[in-house]
Parts: structure tokens; sequence; C-alpha cells
């Protein structure tokens, strides 16, 4: 455990345990007291203190109420949302043992979709994980325990006949969690019926990718390889490499590398994923020679930590330094910059040549890519490398000033400040203009930006 996360630990457990020293009393006003003025805490409340039929009844009056809600959710309101449904989902664990009640009421919670899914802006995700992860676990949660597995069929299909937000199908990708091989196989039986009735194909493949899931957890690639040709009989990259990767879970790295040697030379499509497979069928059939190869061109694809550390040991500690040396080389006479290189050199200890790659690249930094430049200026900061910092902080402030949004100056100014600090620890500008020289420019360029140095100046 990281130094910080014990310390945080330590005094996590400090008041946990001078509050229970507080006494029940004490505690139950400090609780109602903050309930007052928070709806997730007063719900908190509610839910612990009633029964479980208290609990049920509150479940169900909340998944009516969904339906008669007025107005819409901004994605900005939508995480406060997610955690509605998240307390409504509680709501019902904390009130219904019975398996066969409980995943009724958890089917109509996921029938709920098309009314939760018209209510709000679900662009950042939040709603949609609810229902593949919090509601999906609440079945598995009833289903594990529901001994009528005839029955709990027929309300999966019923269940997926109307999954137009694709939300529903999760109950499906975790069917060995409640089912039997038997009662998997039997539901197999099922989808190709039903795909077979539709007469559409579109709606047909509905049912085929319910095989697909099931044949994963089956670990049948047979099978999964007949859904993929019904679903799609020119199978595409995408198909050969699932496929592949289904035999080799199923310990066949033989015909996973037949499938894998299916997707054309050169294609760029999921070629990463095509490589963390082959690394894989190479390794288990102890092809060294290949698996180097693939994880040369894994790290060279993309030089990271991980990959780094991946292709050491397969070639060997003691080819570190060639590596490294190959690495700086590239990276140095790459056309365009890389913050991702940048970061790179600093993870695996390279911070001299990560500082001349920035200096000498001053001039090509975006400072509107900040969540890639910030870290990379904190991090020359933080090591005392003021001129790589210096070019970092300029680009960023460059950047706010440029585009002239006001609600950004105050990180502009946190950023000519930092400059001003960083200036007399630098001996040796090289080639890049001095402080003064910088903040003269600057001044003549965006003097009329009063907003920005009436902040600066304050």
């Amino acid at each position: 455990m990281a130094r910080g996360a014990g310390e945080s630990g330590d005094r996590a457990e400090q008041k946990r345990e001078r509050l229970i020293a507080l006494g029940a009393d004490s505690l139950a006003d400090i609780l109602l007291s903050a309930a007052e003025w928070n709806e997730d805490v007063m719900n908190r409340v509610e839910r612990a203190i009633a029964s479980p039929a208290e609990n049920t009844k509150r479940f169900r009056a909340k998944l009516s109420g969904l339906k008669r809600r007025k107005g819409f959710i901004h994605w900005r309101q939508s995480g406060g949302f997610a955690r509605e449904l998240e307390g409504l989902l509680e709501d019902l664990r904390s009130g219904v043992e019975d398996p066969k009640v409980g995943l009724k009421l958890v089917a109509a919670f996921f029938e709920a979709d098309d009314t939760v899914f018209h209510l709000c802006d679900d662009s950042a995700g939040n709603i949609g994980d609810v229902f593949r992860h919090d509601a999906a676990n609440l079945f598995v949660h009833y289903a594990s325990r529901c001994e009528e597995k005839d029955w709990l069929c027929d309300m999966i299909v019923k269940l997926l006949r109307d999954d137009g937000f694709g939300v529903r199908d999760s109950v499906v990708r975790l069917a060995a969690e409640y089912l039997p091989e038997s009662d998997m196989r039997r539901l197999v039986d099922r989808f190709w019926g039903l795909a077979e009735e539709t007469g559409d194909k579109d709606r047909g493949r509905h049912w085929i990718y319910m095989i697909e899931y099931l044949a994963r957890q089956l670990r049948d690639p047979a099978l999964y390889e007949k859904a993929s040709r019904a679903a799609w009989p020119e199978l595409s990259t995408a198909s050969c490499i699932d496929i592949a990767e289904v035999y080799l879970e199923s310990d066949n790295a033989r015909t996973a590398l037949a499938w894998l040697e299916r997707v054309p030379d050169g294609e760029t499509f999921k070629a990463s994923e095509r490589d963390q497979l082959l690394s894989r069928v190479y390794e288990q059939l102890g092809e060294h020679e290949k698996l180097t190869e693939v994880m040369w061109r894994r790290f060279r694809s993309h030089r990271s930590k991980a990959t780094f550390d991946e292709l050491l040991a397969v070639v060997g500690e003691d080819r570190r330094d060639d590596v490294v040396e190959e690495s700086v080389r590239a990276i140095r006479d790459a056309d365009r910059v890389s913050y991702s290189a940048a970061s790179f050199l600093i993870d695996i200890g390279c911070v001299d040549e990560a500082e001349q790659y920035l200096i000498r690249r001053a001039v090509e930094l975006n400072g509107e890519l900040y969540t890639s430049l910030l870290p990379l200026a904190r991090a020359m900061e933080a090591d005392s490398r003021g001129l790589a910092a210096t070019v970092c902080f300029r680009a960023l402030l460059d950047s706010i000033l440029q585009r002239g949004i006001s609600k950004y100056y105050h990180h502009g100014v946190r950023y000519l400040r930092k400059l001003d600090d960083l200036a007399p620890s630098i001996l040796d500008w090289q080639d890049v203009p001095a402080h003064t020289t910088y903040a003269d420019g600057l001044r003549q360029t965006h003097g009329r930006k009063s907003s920005f140095w009436s902040r600066y100046g304050a």
C-alpha cells in the first residue's frame, strides 16, 4: 500500500473510533442533521431504518414515479440521476428476499429503460452503467438463488424481446453466474429458434449475439464460430479476432493462430488487439522468435512503460540499454511532437532526454492539449528542469490568451506567475527567448485583455 493510502486509512479509522465514542444518540442527531441537507443521505437513512416491506414499497413507488416525471435531465446532472437509480435498486435489495419476487421487480426496472433514457441525456454513460452493472448484478443476486430455471429462462427471453437501448443483454453476459451449463445450452437452442422465426436478418442478429455471449461463457469456440458466421457470413477482421480469442480461451492456441492469420497483412483495424492475442498465442506455443517480433511491433506502435516492461520480459533485462537507446533515437527523429513519447521517457528514467526533447520541440507544443501537456510541465518543474517546464507553461498560457475565453484566465494567471517564479533559476536559455523578452511580447500581443492583466496584477 502506498504511504498516502495508508495514512488516509489510518485517519479514517481514527475518525471512526472517535465517532463511535460519541454514542448512538449523538450520531443519530448528526446523521439526521446531514440528511436534511442531502437527499442521498436522507434516502440512505430511510432505507436503513425501514422494514423490508417498507423498502419494497419505496422501490415500487419510485419506479412508478419515473413514468410521471417531468423535465429533462442534462448530461451534467446525469451523475445525480444515476445515484438516484442506484438508490432505487438498493431499496429493492434491502426489501426483497424471495428470488422470484426480486427477479420480477428487477425485470420491471429493466423494462423502464425506455422511460429512463427519454428523461435524460446519457452522453456520459452514467445511466447505462446503472443498468449494465448495478441492475445486472442484482438480477444475478436473485437468479442464482432461483430454483425454477425454466421460469427464469422464460423471463430472460421475455426481457430480451424488446432491448431497444442495448442494456438488457447484460443479464445474458452474466448467465454463467446463475445458470448451469445444461440450461445455458437450452437457452442457446431457444435463441436459434427465435433468430429463425424473425424472418429479418437485423432482428435475427440480436438473438445470435446472445448465442455468442453464451458461447464465450461455455468456452465453446465452435458454437461461437457458428454464431459469428450466421450473423455475418462475410467474416470481418473484428470477427476473426473475436473467434481467435474464444479458441485461445479454450486452450486451442493453434486454431486461434489460424484465425489470426486470416487477417490480411498491413491491416490497421484492431491491430493492437490482434498483436496482443498473437503474443499470447506464441507464448502458449513456445515460439519465442515470433513472440519477440510481435512484442517489438507492439512496443514500437505504442511506447509506454507497460509495453516496455512486456518487451524486456521477452527479450531479457540485459537488453534494456539497447531498447532505451533505440527508443530515444526514434522519439528524437520523429516528424511530430508526441506528449506520450515525452511521458514515456520520464517513466523509464530518461529525464535528461525528455527535457531536451521538450525544449527542442517548444514551438510545436499545443497548449490546448492541456491534459497531456500540464502533467509534463509539472514533472519537469518537480525535477528542477526549469527551462523545459517553462516552454510547457508558456504553451499553456499562449493557448488561453489566444482563445481569449475569460473564464479560463485564472489558469493563465497561475501559469504566468509560475513562469515568473521559474525564470530566476534558469541560467542558460539556449534558443528559448528569455523571460523578460517573452513577457514583453505577451504585453504587446495581448495588452488589450484587461480582464487577464487585472487578475494578474491583483
